[in-house]
């Protein structure tokens, strides 16, 4: 008589890393029936209960799908999306060469902190948009406005989660810093940056959909070029579809830049993505 076969049960780290797989699938699909859904209510609302001939369905999806194909592959319409994202990370990283520094200031001293905290929230508060007419009057026409708007913009997230990551930093690693003779630089370096690359990155992440939110009006203030400029373009040549493709554009850019950087947030820092 053969003898029964012994049931091997998975490992506990097996079996947690197949259901957080499951998970990460269930979003997943989760996610993709919400955006379909979306695109279904999209095209009851401009196509089927529409008014057969009414304004509504020249921006359907019926019209608005081909029409992104059409820009995509005959038209300038990537070299404006170039335009825009190299506009968009020259703004974050004015943010990032004032942010970090300042943060890590007015985090390391309480001094600082009082001085600074009414007047930083007082501009915080500030629509960067309400700024416009004073960009243009000092910077001119030109990316030059755009980049100050940018910075501006997203410069409050950064700085804030730098000055929190430093407050919060345990300072019995300080203290065995200054027991091992470090100089400045190397606790800096060593033991300070470390200790709030998460904060950073999750303030970046938060700077970069302000950003993209920011940066289409600010494109409209007589530049050339840009996703900002090209849906003035469409509106003004009455191309509908292609003013809807845009904006659609302009959502799936968005999205892709969330999610790569929220995906190098739980990759440089895990469990703050």
């Amino acid at each position: 008589m053969n003898p029964r076969p012994e049931i091997v049960q998975p490992s506990a780290p097996v079996a947690k890393a197949a259901a957080a797989k499951r998970g990460r699938v269930g979003r997943a699909l989760l996610g993709l029936a919400g955006l379909a859904l979306l695109l279904v209510l999209w095209w009851l609302a401009s196509d089927v209960l529409a008014r057969p001939g009414s304004f509504a369905q020249k921006f359907s999806p019926t019209t608005a799908l081909p029409a992104l194909w059409r820009l995509l592959l005959q038209s300038d319409l990537p070299l404006n999306i170039l335009v825009s994202l190299k506009r968009v990370l020259v703004g974050l990283g004015i943010a990032l060469a004032v942010g970090v520094p300042v943060g890590l200031l007015v985090g390391s001293s309480r001094q600082a902190e009082a001085a600074t905290t009414p007047a930083f929230q007082f501009l915080r508060m500030i629509s960067p948009l309400s700024w416009m007419p004073i960009a243009v009057m000092v910077f001119g026409v030109g990316d030059a406005p755009i980049y100050f708007l940018l910075a501006f913009a997203t410069v409050w997230p950064i700085l804030l989660a730098t000055a929190a990551g430093v407050r919060q930093i345990d300072p019995q690693w300080l203290l065995v810093s200054r027991s091992l003779a470090a100089t400045g630089w190397e606790t800096l370096s060593r033991v300070i940056l470390p200790a709030i690359l998460g904060h950073v990155l999750t303030g970046v992440r938060l700077a970069i959909g302000i950003a993209w939110i920011v940066l289409v009006p600010c494109e409209m203030l007589g530049v050339s070029a840009g996703l900002g400029y090209f849906i003035l373009d469409t509106r003004d040549r009455l191309a509908y579809p292609e003013l809807m493709a845009t904006i659609l554009v302009i959502g799936i850019i968005g999205f892709a830049l969330d999610a790569c950087a929220r995906a190098l947030v739980e990759r440089l820092a895990p469990g703050r993505g």
